[in-house]
């Protein structure tokens, strides 16, 4: 329970990938962290890409980013739906800006390209949209885990031990 007290948020939009999202779900709540599932207020609760459902807590646009500790934005083809919500920007942004966890695997990145807190930064994704990452400013590195600071990336379902390990080892100080 070493994460007891912490509050952590995991964003949620359709065509999600399910291990990307359950699994820091319920890997964060092991350690005793309060997880709230966060989406963009499009739908009550959201499907991954292979149909499985996820119910959301609250809305980007009620979450104050100073008020929670960290942020995770899995992938799927989700950052791209989630990018397009300004609420959600703000929220990683805002997150991000004032030192805490930010989070991100697979495409997930997308997400932090838009929100503008690649710049300079160590990084990884998946391969595919390596090029995307690398264009919003960051130095591309191929491994399961990449740490800079409060910024944690990965870039596979593969990852997610490793990814995980991460978050909490860095919300722990």
């Amino acid at each position: 329970m070493k994460l007891q007290g912490k509050k952590v948020v995991v964003l949620a939009e359709n065509l999600y990938q399910e291990m990307e999202v359950w699994y820091p779900i319920y890997r964060l709540r092991e350690e005793g962290a309060n997880v709230i599932v966060v989406g963009t207020g499009s739908a009550a609760s959201y499907t991954s890409k292979h149909g499985y459902p996820v119910k959301v807590d609250k809305v980007a646009s009620e979450v104050d980013p100073a008020d929670i500790d960290a942020v995770v934005v899995p992938g799927g083809y989700a950052p791209d739906l989630l990018r397009r919500h300004e609420s959600v920007l703000k929220l990683v942004k805002g997150a991000f800006d004032r030192g805490k966890v930010v989070a991100s695997i697979c495409h997930g990145p997308w997400v932090l390209a838009s929100a503008g807190i690649l710049r300079g930064r160590s990084a990884t994704c998946f391969f595919a949209i390596k090029d995307d990452v690398a264009n919003a400013g960051a130095r591309y590195e191929d491994r399961e885990v990449v740490v800079d600071g409060n910024l944690i990336t990965s870039r596979t379902p593969d990852d997610l031990p490793a990814f995980c390990r991460a978050i909490i080892a860095r919300m722990l100080g």
